[in-house]
């Protein structure tokens, strides 16, 4: 494939046609006979969802892509960055490369890195392509990675695995054992290779159900891009039996809101309190790792209630997460919702309540939108209440 796609006129066509409708183009004759239709149409899909999940490669003339899925399932530049900042040392073999977004990365903080990628078709892509981005310290192995892992027979300052689910394992509870590579039967003969391991998951991975498959975890980071949890992340060390601590960390354009915690560190009970002047909602990886009385011990803030996960204050703090100004408070009755909110434009929120957003948007009547924000929760007094609130972040 790389030398017919490569052509010239083959790639002036697909980088005009970025912003076009593949499934248009498809119904259109051919411009190219020679070269299968198909694998035109695939770059073209794949580059572009890769134009703001991976910027580096859309704009390096040359670069060979995957199927679309693939683009879909691997890590972002902003998560890979991320990762590169957990490694240090000489050397990194990474397991299950895939197309290499990580190991671009890793390679900027280590002298050697390996990839290894079962699929030969695709580890030929991803060395082509690491030429094109002038990345000359990363070999490139197809094949078992196991297999590999065996033959290059060294030491590794780290090993970096992202186990995807087996095909059989749909419909089950998400566990690393229905994983490929099988991380905990293989845990005890990669501590042989390497003394520290980064394993990625989905954030589909339920955190106590991790622990109860790895050992000697020192750090599980939260990762989530714009407020949407994209990885968990496993840090493994050798011989390691100490705390365990949780770093969550949301990445938004031009800042990076981070809470670190120690699991299962005793904490005072929180304060609670009815709503205050300010409304705090916690990030999307600080809801994932569940420490919402750690939130509460750090800042000067009150739960609103112990199951709503929402936080008030009457002095604004700088909270990761979103903020607001309460404007109106009440109780969510009939005679309220009509002089507040009936018939309105609002975006809604609802935290430990008992009716779902859509049916308080169909029940009064509010229209989705605008700036006015409203969150529908439950109270210290175990009232339920509407906050209406302007958003500050």
């Amino acid at each position: 494939m790389q030398d017919s796609i490569l052509q010239i006129d083959i790639q002036d066509y697909i980088n005009k046609h970025i912003n076009a409708s593949v499934t248009q183009l498809a119904l259109q004759k051919n411009p190219f006979p020679a070269v299968d239709w198909k694998q035109i149409l695939g770059q073209i899909e794949a580059k572009a969802k890769a134009k703001h999940k991976l910027p580096t490669w859309f704009n390096t003339t040359n670069i060979l892509y995957p199927s679309k899925i693939s683009v879909e399932q691997t890590s972002s530049e902003a998560t890979a960055q991320y990762k590169s900042q957990l490694v240090s040392g000489k050397s990194l073999i990474d397991l299950t490369g895939g197309f290499g977004v990580d190991d671009y990365y890793f390679a900027q903080k280590m002298e050697a890195v390996a990839h290894c990628e079962i699929n030969p078709e695709l580890s030929e892509l991803v060395q082509h392509n690491f030429k094109q981005l002038k990345v000359s310290n990363i070999q490139c192995y197809a094949g078992d990675s196991a297999e590999t892992l065996k033959n290059l027979n060294q030491k590794w300052d780290w090993i970096y695995i992202d186990p995807s689910r087996r095909h059989d394992a749909k419909g089950k509870v998400f566990m690393l054992k229905d994983c490929l590579p099988n991380v905990p039967e293989n845990l005890d003969f990669y501590f042989e290779k390497s003394d520290a391991i980064l394993i990625k998951t989905a954030p589909l991975l339920d955190i106590s159900a991790g622990l109860t498959e790895l050992k000697n975890v020192k750090n599980i980071h939260i990762i989530a891009l714009e407020n949407e949890v994209k990885e968990l992340l496993w840090e493994l060390h050798r011989d390691y039996g100490g705390v365990i601590t949780l770093k969550t960390a949301n990445i938004t354009k031009g800042n990076l809101d981070r809470f670190d915690f120690v699991m299962q560190q005793a904490t005072d009970s929180p304060a609670y309190s009815l709503p205050l002047r300010y409304l705090y909602e916690p990030n999307s990886a600080i809801m994932k790792s569940g420490g919402f009385d750690e939130v509460a011990a750090v800042f000067p803030i009150h739960k609103l209630h112990k199951h709503s996960h929402l936080y008030t204050s009457e002095e604004l703090v700088d909270f990761p997460g979103r903020v607001f100004e309460i404007q109106t408070a009440f109780h969510y009755t009939k005679s309220e919702m009509k002089n507040h909110m009936s018939g309105k434009t609002f975006n809604i929120t609802t935290r430990n309540f008992p009716e779902t957003v859509e049916n308080i948007r169909k029940k009064w009547k509010i229209k989705e939108g605008g700036n006015h924000y409203s969150f529908f929760t439950t109270d210290a007094n175990t009232n339920k209440i509407v906050l209406i609130c302007a958003k500050i972040k």
